[in-house]
């Protein structure tokens, strides 16, 4: 029988990475042969943590062959998953998003949680089937929900996210806070970035009603240096949609110590961003005071949107 390959979406963030190597080796520890890939790119939060737990990425694999066994982790919508899924073998999805209309031919296994990352749900499995935590996979873990709850200040997370990481910080061997910000910190150093590359960090696709979007998230100290590339970034931004086919593209500017977002946009129709959030969506960007969240404060609103339109 093939290995078992456990993804995470394209584009990978944190979580994405970090549960995958994380499932794998519960897998492993179940007698299951597993390895975890990856879709694309390492981000510089990411390659922090892994750095820091002395971890080798996964590979990376960017299309996978017909029947190839594979569980997804972090995503379950077919747009954002490693090409071929369609004609793999999946065998199971463990995320904590919105349900995104993957068919399968056969029952597969899926836990799914309204958490705040994927990592948190992995870290219980570990508990229920007893399988033994090692330091750098506890490590590992704790850098997804650190990221995927932005230090926990995101709207998405629980007190089961802040648990499971106070329990894998002793397990991990490091001080919570002061290693969730300079993982943080790494991450929000986009001094060496194009315009294009931070125009899809981070990102996502999505149908809003009729309409195409990708929707993509940085996370910074300060917004001031990002925004004043605005232009450079609408450019790149509006380069995309064509090169794509998306209707819309946003990108959302997020400041980690002033808990908000700075949403910049382009494309149409404009209208779905005004009615999802109430502002003049006239210009290209809008701020959003509070707003940490793509998952529970951008996609819901913008859904809700476009079925009124």
């Amino acid at each position: 029988m093939s290995k078992v390959f456990v993804t995470g979406h394209k584009n990978p963030d944190t979580d994405s990475i970090c549960s995958a190597l994380g499932y794998a080796a519960l897998k492993r520890g179940l007698g299951v042969d597993a390895v975890a890939i990856r879709a694309g790119e390492v981000n510089k939060e990411t390659q922090y943590a892994l750095d820091y737990f002395k971890v080798e990425a996964p590979e990376l694999v960017q299309s996978v062959e017909e029947k190839q066994p594979i569980i997804l982790v972090d995503h379950n919508e077919e747009g954002q998953a490693v090409d071929g899924l369609a004609a793999a073998d999946l065998q199971g999805i463990i995320d904590h998003h919105r349900l995104g209309g993957i068919n399968t031919a056969n029952p597969i296994f899926v836990h799914i949680e309204p958490v705040g990352c994927t990592a948190t749900i992995v870290a219980k499995m570990f508990d229920r089937w007893q399988v033994e935590l090692t330091k750098e996979i506890a490590g590992l873990l704790l850098s997804a929900i650190v990221s995927d709850t932005v230090l926990f200040k995101s709207p998405t997370c629980t007190q089961q996210d802040k648990d499971a990481a106070e329990k894998l910080a002793g397990i991990a061997g490091v001080e919570l806070k002061e290693y969730g910000m300079a993982m943080l910190k790494a991450g929000a150093d986009l001094g060496d970035l194009t315009p294009a590359q931070i125009a899809k960090t981070d990102s996502k696709p999505f149908s809003f009603g009729n309409y195409k979007a990708i929707v993509s998230q940085i996370s910074v100290m300060d917004t001031a240096d990002i925004l004043a590339k605005k232009a450079e970034l609408t450019a790149a931004m509006n380069e995309l949609c064509k090169a794509e086919g998306y209707d819309l593209a946003l990108l959302m500017v997020t400041d980690i110590m002033e808990e908000s977002t700075e949403l910049v946009f382009v494309g149409e129709p404009k209208q779905l961003i005004a009615d999802a959030f109430g502002k003049d969506a006239s210009g290209d960007s809008i701020y959003l005071p509070g707003v940490m969240s793509r998952k529970k404060q951008i996609v819901p609103q913008l859904t809700e949107a476009a079925a009124k339109l």
